[in-house]
Formats: C-alpha cells, structure tokens, sequence
C-alpha cells in the first residue's frame, strides 16, 4: 500500500513540474522561453515527458527484489550526480542561451546522475577503496553470512548444530542448490531419491527453527553462469561476503584456496568428539573383519570407526583393547587399537 501511495505521489509530481516546465508564464508570469517545437504541441510534449518520467515506476514494478549495494549505489549515484550536474550548469549558463537554457538544465540534470549511477553500480565492489570504510552491504547480525551447499542438506547434521543455537549467521540456501536438491529427489534411483528427500525436510526443518535465520536466494542467472555448482556457491559467498557450510571434501578445497572461510561440519563433529591418547584403554564390539588379515572392526557410539588388530575371530563379543593411534582427517577419524 505504502508503494503505491508513493508511485501516484510520484506521478502528480512528476504531472505538476512537467505542466511548470511547458508552461512557465502561468507560474510565474514571464514569457515563455521553451523551444519552439514544445511551444507550438504542449499538449504532445507534457503526455511525451510524462510517460519518459514514469518510466523509473515500471523499471521499479519489474525488477520486485531488490539488494542493499544496489540501492546504495544509486543513491550515491544520484547525489553525486546532482552536484555535478548543478556546477555544470553554472558552466554552461554564460554559454548556452534562451531558448535552449531550460532544455540544456533538464538534459544535464538527467544525464549526469545517470552515469554516476550506473558508473557506481558497475564498480560498487571496489568503491570502499576510494571512500574507505564506505561498503555497499548490509549490516548483518552475528558473524559473516554461510552459503549452505547440498551436502550439508542431505547430512542432516546440521539441523542439529542449528538446535544448539551455536551458530548465529545468516544462512543462505541458493536456488541452484536447491535446485539441485529437487533433481536428487527426484531420482529414479532409490537411495539418491531417499537422500534427496531428507535434504528437502532438513531444509524445511531449519526453516521452523525460531533461533536460525534461514534465506532461500534468488540467484542472477547473469552473475552465475559456471555451470559446476561449487563454483556458483564459491562465487555467491565471495558476493556476499561471506563462507561456506558444507562436508564436501573437493568443496573444502575450491573454496579455502580461494581464501573463502568454510565450517566443515566434519572438522565440527571431530572436533566434539572425546579425545583418545595412545595407551588409553577403550571396550569395543568387534563387528566385522577389516580390510587387513586379521584386523576387527567395530564403531563407537558416535560413529568412530576403531580398527582392533588381532580381533578377527571376536566378531561379535565385546573386546579391551588399548588405543595404538589416532587417524583424523576432514573426512573422518579412524583409532586404531590393539587387545589389552
């Protein structure tokens, strides 16, 4: 309603200054002064300037979501080029003459600010290092935004870390991620199928949690035309300056090397996990032979494989065991031990 208001507000305005333009002797009882082609069709002339005004109206209907930089570039943009356009006109009043004066300060009035804006919105990335501490951004809550990738949907893990209101970014789900997602859902293959579905329910239950902030982005085809989805999420995080939430090993990589910061939720979990010393003792049951001759498999309740040498033959019964090494990586940990 509010925009609307403002839309025919802008409109009468508009209305009213072109009918002062065409017709300055009913405003201030001089004589006219315009250019003879607009003084012999007034009536051409004011429906002509008013439909090239409203213009900025349908430009603002079509384009329905709009970003913080944008909008601050063109506010820059229109401030500056209203100062230029004001000392050029104070330039070029000895030179140009009646009755081209009103023509010439309505033509620079509009050309300047327009290419101060669109100069800005074209370089709004580097504009903090001519204005420093000046950043067309919005002022976030917490720490950088997280550009949460399809992996970390389909894990499920990290609803739970949502719960423990330990993270306070925005997190941001692209549309191609998204997208992404949906084609895994609707896999003909049973289990990418089942995957993709969880995704699709991870993402609606964070979506529910009242302590995460949670934005499916719209992306512009434009900006993001690599066709590999890590490098779409690299580029949106480096857009947004923010990082990456994900598990995926290769992701870790293409991003860190980037200099994109990234929570990997396996690196998370490692690092919750309880810490076992070599010659710690540790009571496993042994379920199955491992890929050595003579080597017992079994996990603790977290999910940590432990590797037990000598316990091939246990398979089934519970084993002391002491901890011989510890193997950790992004990818997981492994704690090889041997029988107390």
């Amino acid at each position: 309603m509010l925009l609307v208001i403002l839309r025919v507000a802008y409109l009468l305005v508009c209305a009213g200054a072109i009918l002062a333009y065409i017709n300055p002797e009913e405003v201030d009882g001089t004589a006219s002064s315009l250019p003879r082609i607009i003084n012999d069709h007034k009536l051409i002339a004011f429906v002509v300037l008013l439909l090239l005004s409203q213009i900025v109206t349908i430009v603002d209907m079509m384009i329905r979501r709009k970003r913080i930089e944008v909008i601050s570039a063109i506010y820059f943009g229109i401030l500056i080029g209203v100062l230029l356009a004001y000392l050029m006109i104070q330039a070029l009043t000895p030179i140009v003459k009646p009755p081209y004066e009103g023509l010439a300060v309505m033509l620079t009035l509009l050309i300047l600010p327009y290419l101060c804006v669109s100069l800005l919105l074209q370089t709004k990335d580097d504009f903090r290092f001519v204005i420093p501490y000046v950043e067309f951004a919005r002022d976030l809550k917490g720490g950088r935004p997280l550009v949460v990738d399809s992996s970390s949907l389909i894990d499920g893990r990290i609803a739970d870390v949502l719960e423990t209101q330990i993270l306070e970014s925005l997190l941001i789900v692209p549309d191609f991620v998204l997208a992404e997602v949906q084609d895994i859902a609707d896999s003909n293959d049973k289990n990418r199928r089942i995957r993709g579905r969880r995704g699709l329910e991870v993402l609606a239950t964070m979506q529910k949690n009242p302590h995460a902030d949670i934005r499916v982005e719209e992306t512009n085809r434009t900006e993001f035309r690599s066709t590999a989805v890590d490098q779409k999420i690299v580029e949106l995080a480096k857009q947004v300056r923010g990082g990456v939430i994900t598990n995926d090993y290769n992701l870790n990589k293409v991003a860190s090397v980037q200099g994109i910061p990234v929570v990997n939720l396996n690196d998370v979990a490692n690092a919750l996990r309880p810490r076992f010393i070599p010659g710690e003792r540790l009571r496993i049951k042994i379920i199955k032979e491992g890929e050595s001759a003579g080597q017992g498999v079994g996990y603790l309740d977290d999910g940590t494989m432990v590797v037990c040498e000598g316990a091939a033959t246990q398979i089934g019964e519970e084993v002391d065991s002491v901890v011989s090494s510890v193997l950790q990586s992004s990818a997981g940990r492994m704690i090889f031990t041997k029988p107390a």
